[in-house]
């Protein structure tokens, strides 16, 4: 094959001649190449398209991992937050408790200090247009719960304690008559006395009563002697706080043994004429610090004035 090409500058021709069997080789491996790159495309998207579906396979099963994983803790989270309303919910009805003993303990008014009712609360509404309120977390509200329950238990054990020791206290104050019903038939001092008709000191008080009748404490002690003493019959003796020590005879017969610990208005005795006496009455002595006093100015006291 012959290819002329002409100058058209200069005029002048060129001949250049190609072998038609080389031109046929080219356009056929052009063609082949041709092919060749189009095979490779559509076998690369035929690869592709799995591998993404793989991907999103794997993307999906680390989704529902990361579900399981919240929800797990979740529950978690839950079963704790049970727990701990369970466990307010105790203390608060321990405090409950506390509370109507301490009202029992301070003689207050149950029916303003029920603790079985709700404590009313209130307050007006709030302005139209206010912002909303938005609550702290539920742990962190029920942490600051948890704290002032511990301050309620706190103030109230401590009040329980003043309370108790205030009650001790009174318990322990000498105030009121020996018998629950009877008369002073013999005043403490000097007087005539009703056997040998002489002037004598008498060192207590004598209250008449009837047989068999209680003999009650005056406070609170510790029984010292529970026996029979000449002159006195059946007596009994009781130490007290601040050296005071109260004794009761002529006694029909003692209900307390030494060692006994026994309240104000407990029956400590019978009414009795035990030892010299008359009649049934009780012979009822105070002494402090080892020295009679007169019983009169503890029978008139008022429990917890002197």
């Amino acid at each position: 094959m012959h290819i002329i090409l002409l100058n058209g500058r200069h005029g002048s021709a060129r001949t250049i001649n190609l072998d038609l069997r080389w031109l046929l080789l080219a356009l056929f491996l052009l063609l082949s190449l041709s092919l060749g790159a189009g095979a490779a495309l559509g076998a690369k998207w035929l690869i592709a398209e799995p591998i993404a579906d793989s991907q999103l396979a794997e993307a999906l099963d680390q989704q529902r991992e990361q579900v399981g994983a919240v929800r797990l803790d979740a529950q978690r989270q839950l079963d704790a937050f049970a727990a701990h309303v369970a466990e307010l919910q105790a203390r608060l009805t321990r405090l409950d408790a506390l509370g109507e003993r301490l009202t029992e303990l301070a003689e207050l008014d149950a029916s303003e200090f029920d603790f079985s009712l709700d404590v009313g609360q209130g307050g007006a509404e709030d302005a139209l247009g206010a912002s909303a309120y938005a609550p702290p977390p539920f742990m962190t509200a029920l942490d600051e719960l948890a704290l002032r329950v511990d301050s309620r238990e706190q103030q109230l054990e401590v009040l329980e304690q003043l309370l108790g020791e205030r009650r001790l206290s009174e318990a322990e104050f000498l105030s009121g008559r020996p018998v629950l019903q009877g008369h002073m038939s013999s005043p403490f001092g000097r007087r005539v006395h009703p056997l040998t008709g002489r002037s004598s000191m008498h060192k207590g008080v004598d209250f008449a009563a009837k047989p068999g009748s209680d003999v009650v404490a005056v406070a609170a002690g510790v029984v010292t002697f529970s026996g029979r003493k000449s002159g006195y019959g059946n007596v009994v003796e009781i130490s007290h706080a601040d050296g005071y020590v109260t004794l009761y005879a002529h006694n029909q017969s003692n209900t307390v043994q030494i060692g006994d610990l026994v309240q104000r208005g407990q029956t400590i005795a019978k009414v009795g004429r035990s030892g010299r006496s008359t009649g049934y009455h009780v012979h009822f002595e105070v002494s402090k610090d080892g020295r009679q006093v007169n019983p009169a100015l503890y029978i008139a006291r008022a429990s917890g004035v002197e």
